[in-house]
């Protein structure tokens, strides 16, 4: 018995010794909690205001805002196609960049026709260096530039080892992404600063917040092209020009009924274009559909050693 009374005795002065501490791990426990909440609700708001709000106001007037015309670099991607055909819905002419405008041709018929806009094709292989600049200085001589778009390169996309890499697809993955972006941006963006307006946007990709396996140097270009807009934006945002990085996730491919949603997740370059438009001046850092701003912050919380096991995976299945 005797025992049991040391027992019960000491059960209950270890219980008030460790009162105090036990009330600071709850404390400390509920700031956790609430924090949390908190996060967790600036981040629902911040996806209604950028994604669902812009979708419900007014029409826009982007000339007005904007400028005339839009330059586009890498016009044969799917994504930069379907924003060339958003843009012009609202009045403003386009003209598309590429190495190959073979393709292109009845793209650009098909916005002229529909819309009631120009659009102009250039051919320019940044390959060949700064001989590549001058149609596109010619082109945009005289013009009212207010939109630069710079898309990546979809067909570089290769899950290959950096060593299996041929030398011309490094140099194809350098100049068409980085290059390219990097040139263009510089040409037109002089006249935007001067004016005091325009828009500069790059399109790379949501797995810019993670090294990929087996994708090594294209997904150093989709950093480079996120760090790019961000840097601009602070250099040039105060002076009137809205740099905007998109980070997309998967868009459909073309198949032989055209473009095919795959699902919510997985949205077909219309629909995104369409989206993601409307975050243009409002944030400057985006996926631009809210299905793929929830994997990005998924992506965000995801231990890098988790990110790599996926891509591996993903890349094998592939």
């Amino acid at each position: 018995m005797a025992a049991v009374d040391s027992f019960q005795l000491l059960y209950r002065e270890i219980a008030r010794s460790c009162s105090c501490y036990m009330e600071t791990l709850a404390l400390v426990g509920a700031c956790y909690t609430a924090s949390k909440a908190v996060i967790f609700m600036r981040d629902c708001y911040s996806l209604i205001r950028l994604h669902f709000i812009p979708r419900l106001v007014s029409h826009r007037d982007l000339r007005q805002q904007y400028g005339q015309w839009a330059l586009i670099c890498g016009a044969s991607e799917a994504i930069a196609k379907a924003y060339a055909e958003e843009l012009a819905r609202h009045g403003i002419c386009v003209i598309l960049i590429s190495s190959d405008i073979s393709n292109l041709a009845d793209t650009a018929k098909a916005i002229s026709d529909t819309y009631g806009v120009e659009a102009i094709l250039i051919e320019a292989d940044f390959s060949q260096g700064p001989s590549a600049c001058k149609p596109i200085k010619d082109a945009i001589s005289g013009k009212d530039i207010g939109f630069i778009v710079n898309s990546m390169d979809g067909s570089l996309d290769l899950s290959q080892g950096f060593m299996d890499l041929s030398e011309s697809v490094v140099w194809d993955t350098i100049n068409r992404n980085i290059v390219a972006a990097t040139l263009v941006t510089r040409l037109a963006l002089p006249k935007m600063v001067d004016r005091g307006k325009g828009a500069v946007v790059h399109i790379s990709a949501g797995h810019c917040l993670c090294p990929t396996s087996r994708k090594a140097a294209l997904s150093a270009s989709t950093a480079f092209l996120d760090n790019f807009s961000r840097s601009l934006h602070y250099e040039y945002g105060h002076r009137g020009v809205f740099v905007q990085s998109l980070l997309p996730f998967r868009v459909s491919s073309q198949g032989s009924e055209g473009y095919i949603p795959v699902g919510w997740l997985v949205p077909s370059p219309r629909v995104y274009a369409s989206h993601t438009l409307s975050t243009l001046g409002i944030s400057h850092r985006t996926t631009g559909y809210w299905p793929h701003t929830i994997q990005f912050r998924l992506v965000q919380c995801m231990p890098e050693w988790v990110w790599m096991l996926g891509s591996r995976i993903f890349t094998r299945a592939t």
